[in-house]
């Protein structure tokens, strides 16, 4: 049976945009292990599923689609934003 993880993108951290973080995302886990090319020394594999990833508005879309499709899932739920509240003025207490 095929698994699949689904989870929502998290913040950049080179970047203080938050960008493309209320969308969802399928992807399929490997169902073989990457090993080396003996000519070029990159991994690989013959799993073509690791390359598909797919983008869902919501969590219940993501959810249902793997649902229709037969897929086994893991959701992985967002993690809470926490805000750090400060003043410019507390820089210089």
């Amino acid at each position: 049976m095929t698994t699949a993880r689904i989870y929502q993108r998290p913040k950049n951290a080179m970047q203080s945009g938050r960008a493309r973080t209320d969308n969802w995302v399928l992807e399929f886990a490997p169902s073989e292990a990457k090993k080396a090319d003996p000519l070029t020394g990159w991994a690989g594999s013959g799993d073509t599923r690791d390359q598909v990833r797919i983008g869902f508005p919501t969590q219940e879309a993501a959810v249902a689609y793997a649902e229709r499709e037969g897929l086994a899932f893991t959701l992985f739920p967002a993690p809470e934003r926490k805000l750090k509240l400060q003043a410019y003025a507390d820089n210089f207490r």
